[in-house]
């Protein structure tokens, strides 16, 4: 790959116009041309994608179920840890004042960057390569989604999923809170005590950091051994 490569390129996608990424990345703090309207566009292909996926590989849930599993997968705290695992938020141009407070680890921020950059894929290269670049980032989020429980948020799916297992219920702890008042970022860890496991998740409030490390903890007991 050329060193200059490696900037016009995410998700598996090298763009072919690497003024359509930096744009993307460009928050309204930083000045004109920002993402805005490309994270307009990626909000609307993003519930596209999910909606398609989970029209095909749900053949038998019905309407309500395939809205609130959408619901989930494209909500801003699932959105922003997609971006974290793409190290979006070291890539972001914030203005002066949204870099003091952090913003780039603000899940509004990190999850408007992603829909940004899934829109700016489809305009440098058309559906099929945004869908190819945009449907693996949700693949392990759609297959931890349990029959029965579509729409459940997961602290109430890991609740359920240790009763029903008659096992002690999990802990949340808060580990760290950072930014300035009108933008904080909470960081928490989830631990189960059987099985012993646990995982940490951020977000915007204590809330959405617990549901964050409630997900993590529920994918890997999705993907533990039987």
């Amino acid at each position: 790959m050329r060193s200059t490569d490696a900037g016009a390129r995410i998700a598996g996608h090298l763009f072919r116009d690497p003024a359509l990424l930096a744009q993307a990345l460009t928050h309204r703090s930083a000045g004109a041309p920002h993402n805005e309207r490309l994270e307009f566009l990626g909000d609307a292909l993003v519930g596209l994608i999910v909606a398609e996926a989970l029209y095909l590989r749900w053949p038998k849930a019905d309407e309500g179920a395939m809205t609130r599993a959408r619901a989930e997968l494209v909500r801003e705290s699932s959105l922003a840890r997609i971006a974290r695992s793409l190290e979006l938020g070291a890539r972001i141009t914030l203005g002066p004042g949204e870099m003091k407070s952090g913003g780039h680890r603000r899940d509004s921020i990190l999850s408007d960057a992603l829909e940004a950059v899934i829109g700016a894929i489809y305009l440098d290269a058309g559906f099929e390569a945004c869908r190819a670049a945009a449907l693996p980032l949700f693949e392990t989020a759609i297959a931890a989604l349990p029959a029965g429980g579509f729409g459940k948020d997961p602290k109430t799916r890991l609740q359920e999923w240790l009763q029903a297992r008659q096992r002690p219920l999990p802990g949340y702890e808060l580990l760290s809170e950072s930014g300035e008042e009108h933008a904080r970022t909470f960081h928490v860890r989830c631990l189960l005590s059987e099985p012993a496991l646990e995982a940490e998740g951020s977000g915007s409030s204590r809330r959405a950091a617990e549901q964050e490390a409630a997900a993590a903890v529920l994918l890997k007991l999705e993907t533990m051994k039987p």
